[in-house]
């Protein structure tokens, strides 16, 4: 679930589940891409866009549960839409990391115009100790923000604190807990100034959409080789089981 909501002409979307640390089941993704090219037109009225998460999580990532038994290049292409709808906005769009962001959700932020956090902000980056594969263009992304150090990120499973992540380029800054949704917002509202050139500027400085997109089929390959090899079946049924018994790997 998620809400939007409309605050000093900027967009708030939340992720609304706080009970289950805000995971991302399918339906959710695809209400993220439409809810982010819906109020990202520059035409609505709405200068920009804020992304947070309800309660102590940002986003545990994708909903585990759910995706045992489902076709993991469609449910990583649901992700992958999610940085797309992103990158064609024409207003900035800034995420508001309130705690723990995990995989395809840590990777979706990747792609936004500014990474704002609090000291409880974490990054983690479990896939490749799950059997899976990473998501949202964060083969291309995530060297282009800490550059070298992405493959270790990745290959180690790295989970990082607000001081590491903000050290290696994933976050731009840590602000107060009680702050941090009103610090996001004022940076949407400062750099979509009336007469500002954002809009061109976001259209120059973004990532490239080509590189973006030969992420994205590299991406929905390397889903479906660790699915046809049967390791990401065998990680996510672990993980639940896991989860289920009260163990954590």
């Amino acid at each position: 679930m998620i809400d939007v909501t409309v605050r000093d002409e900027v967009a708030l979307i939340t992720l609304a589940r706080p009970d289950k640390l805000n995971a991302l089941t399918a339906a959710m993704r695809a209400d993220l891409a439409a809810a982010v090219r819906e109020h990202g037109t520059g035409t609505r009225g709405v200068r920009g866009i804020v992304v947070t998460g309800a309660g102590r999580a940002f986003s545990a990532g994708e909903d585990i549960n759910q995706a045992v038994g489902r076709s993991l290049v469609e449910e990583v292409e649901l992700f992958h839409d999610m940085t797309r709808a992103v990158l064609e906005t024409r207003v900035p769009v800034v995420a508001a990391v309130n705690g723990l962001a995990v995989g395809g959700a840590a990777e979706w932020t990747l792609c936004f115009d500014a990474r704002l956090g609090t000291p409880a902000a974490e990054y983690f980056f479990p896939e490749n100790h799950i059997g899976l594969s990473v998501s949202n263009a964060a083969s291309y992304l995530l060297p282009r923000l800490v550059g070298g150090r992405a493959l270790r990120l990745v290959l180690d499973s790295t989970r990082m604190s607000a001081a590491d992540a903000l050290a290696a380029g994933l976050l731009d800054e840590l602000v107060p807990a009680g702050t941090l949704v009103e610090a996001a917002i004022a940076r949407v509202r400062h750099w979509s100034a009336p007469g500002a050139a954002t809009a061109v500027h976001l259209a120059l400085l973004r990532p490239s959409a080509a590189e973006v997109e030969r992420a994205f089929r590299a991406e929905t390959e390397a889903a479906g080789q660790v699915e046809a090899s049967g390791i990401a079946q065998a990680g996510m049924t672990a993980f639940v089981n896991r989860s289920r018994s009260g163990v954590r790997g």
